[in-house]
């Protein structure tokens, strides 16, 4: 009797650990040539990532995770410092991942989920999307314009395709969600705040996901990105119509920045006209910035009397911090409120932080940074 109680105790004791694990999900596999190396496994949240598991690789690199399930699809990732595969979650499901540090990033096989596979092809898309995109900004036979153009073409097929092939094709799906996010440098390619079209986009996967997630709090933040970008849209349609003032209107070969600067003035680009200008894009919380500040000031005070102006677009959220950093600069420092989401970033075709453009006495924009090899030569040619 004693034995039978046993077996019996055993038998229940099995039985409830295969109910619990019957709730969870699991994320397991091998990451070669990584020993030592501590792999985090992280929930990537709406509005920040937090850190579930992390395990110490030893020689064979075998991991496995649990947590669990979600009632609606929801993102992790594995990480090695800044190496990264991006997982989705819709239930139970065991997702297997097989890589090779320390390229895992790009390097690894996934199976057990549909879901992740596509986000692996559009995680690579997105790098070879970049890697164009920089090839691009770095040709030096190109002008400015063109190369802009050129970037700017090159992203309009790279979202009609994924559009296309992705997003419209199931747009109820985990990676319809993850392709709405990608990014080319640090801004959205997808931006309903900027782009009537790609509220659409955001409006078609937020429906889908009312339907097949109707509590899901990331269908719900959908809706809200949607909404706020039709109000953007109505207010930028609404000033359009407005009339304009034929002589307040004035041609000139570089998009004008309107911002206020660390005085309280309203600041325009165009208003430099007649003099040599280094447009800077700039955030003064970067470890860099005071090295980039003097070298920045040596020129001023090199070439200032000849027509020489800096324009800075400070990026920096807090206002306070960087009224304190330009207190004592000669030149103009604006700041853009929006940050890594300002308009201009988008307008000048900007993927990272700091950048700067040589513009000339007509108003007329000359060159960016990658196109420069001797930023002192080349305003000295200008002036």
């Amino acid at each position: 009797m004693k034995n039978f109680w046993k077996a019996a105790v055993v038998i229940l004791a099995a039985t409830t650990i295969a109910s619990c694990d019957n709730n969870k999900f699991h994320v397991e596999g091998q990451i070669a040539n990584a020993k030592d190396s501590v792999l985090y496994f992280e929930n990537v949240g709406i509005e920040q990532v937090n850190v579930l598991d992390s395990v110490k690789l030893d020689e064979d690199g075998q991991f496995s995770f649990s947590d669990a399930a979600p009632t609606a699809p929801e993102f992790y990732r594995l990480r090695i410092s800044d190496q990264i595969i991006n997982v989705s979650i819709d239930s139970t499901e065991t997702v297997t991942i097989q890589a090779q540090y320390p390229q895992m990033a790009t390097n690894y096989e996934v199976s057990g989920s549909d879901n992740c596979q596509k986000i692996k092809e559009l995680a690579l898309r997105q790098i070879d999307l970049h890697k164009q995109a920089m090839a691009i900004q770095q040709n030096t036979e190109l002008g400015v314009d063109e190369a802009n153009d050129s970037i700017l073409k090159l992203i309009d097929i790279y979202k009609q395709d994924i559009k296309t092939n992705y997003i419209f094709k199931e747009p109820m799906k985990a990676y319809s969600y993850f392709a709405l996010f990608q990014t080319l440098g640090n801004w959205l390619l997808f931006n309903p705040r900027s782009n009537k079209d790609d509220i659409k986009v955001f409006a078609a996967v937020a429906t889908s996901w009312d339907t097949y997630y109707p509590h899901a709090e990331r269908g719900q933040n959908l809706h809200n990105i949607a909404i706020e970008g039709m109000k953007n849209q109505r207010i930028v349609e609404e000033q359009q119509n407005q009339t304009i003032d034929a002589s307040k209107v004035s041609e000139a070969g570089v998009l004008d920045i309107a911002l206020t600067d660390n005085k309280g003035q309203v600041r325009h680009l165009t208003d430099l006209k007649g003099k040599v200008v280094l447009l800077d894009f700039h955030v003064f919380a970067l470890k860099d910035s005071p090295a980039r500040i003097l070298m920045l000031r040596e020129l001023y005070n090199k070439y200032q009397a000849q027509g020489f102006e800096v324009y800075q677009v400070s990026l920096d959220p807090d206002e306070h911090f960087w009224k304190q950093q330009t207190a004592a600069l000669p030149w103009v420092s604006v700041r853009d409120a929006d940050g890594v989401q300002s308009q201009q970033l988008l307008l000048y075709n900007i993927q990272s932080i700091p950048e700067f453009f040589l513009i000339d006495r007509g108003n007329n924009l000359v060159k960016r940074s990658a196109q420069i090899k001797d930023l002192e030569a080349e305003i000295r040619k200008l002036l």
